[in-house]
């Protein structure tokens, strides 16, 4: 979550209370009651309702006809003017479309925060999958093949301090469960030059992830990943995804301005 601080580094609580509530209007999949929030949040009932009532002053929040809040139209303003600033977007836009490979499969274009990975942009194939990626949709890191391509290219150290007072958080029975497991799932895939999630954020599901770079910059600044059914996924269509999102991720980068030297071979 991303949250104003002042000149010397302190929260705003005003502001980070604030992005909470945004937070969990977004998330829900219904509008939601001043009651439900206040809990939800751990906040009192008359803050909620002050902030509810600014929120909903300043386009960000609306009241149903049943008293419910939901979220508001003006975030679709701020979401179109990051698209439209957004290089990596772009540079999406620009190249998904241009392997085909990639065609027929789910791709997604994400941002690392903090443990999280957040959706930027899905293209959506032409087979049905397990998970609806969205925009704006959130997975832990640490199960995604996107998440760990840009955590493997993070130092190691700084992958430590991320998870020093949890371990990664798992969606399925194949999730890693302990940092120590993500440390060596990192390693080789810094080696390698590519990730995997293997059935770690939903079962059936086989996706593949690569890093994208910027002009001067040691650390990814997003990460692309393709999603396919499992059983669909042959060894000649693995090896045919891998070379097809790591093209693309290198492509991209170069569009930003990098020249990533080229990984090793799978």
């Amino acid at each position: 979550m991303s949250i104003i601080e002042d000149p010397h580094g302190r929260r705003v609580p005003a502001v980070e209370r604030a992005v909470r509530l945004m937070d969990a209007l977004a998330s829900a999949h219904a509008p939601k009651s001043l009651a439900d929030l206040a809990r939800e949040l751990a906040l009192p009932r008359s803050s909620v309702h002050g902030l509810l009532a600014t929120l909903a002053a300043l386009g960000l929040a609306r009241r149903e006809v049943d008293g419910r809040f939901a979220l508001g139209t003006r975030p679709l303003q701020w979401a179109d003017a990051y698209a439209a600033q957004s290089d990596v977007l772009r540079a999406f836009e620009a190249q998904v479309g241009e392997h085909a490979a990639l065609r027929s499969e789910t791709v997604m274009l994400a941002v690392l925060e903090a443990t999280e990975v957040t959706y930027l942009a899905c293209r959506q194939g032409s087979r049905p999958l397990a998970v609806n990626f969205r925009v704006g949709g959130r997975f832990p890191a640490a199960c995604t093949s996107s998440g760990k391509a840009i955590l493997a290219t993070l130092p190691e150290d700084t992958v430590q301090t991320l998870y020093a007072d949890h371990a990664p958080q798992p969606l399925t029975r194949h999730s890693l469960r302990s940092t120590q497991a993500l440390m060596r799932q990192l390693a080789q895939f810094r080696r390698q030059g590519y990730a995997v999630d293997d059935e770690e954020t939903a079962e059936g599901m086989h996706c593949l992830g690569a890093p994208v770079f910027a002009s001067r910059r040691p650390q990814a600044v997003a990460a692309v990943a393709v999603s396919a059914i499992k059983a669909a996924v042959t060894a000649t269509r693995r090896a045919e995804l891998i070379a097809a999102i790591r093209a693309l991720a290198r492509e991209m980068s170069e569009r930003l301005g990098a020249r990533p030297a080229a990984p090793p071979g799978p």
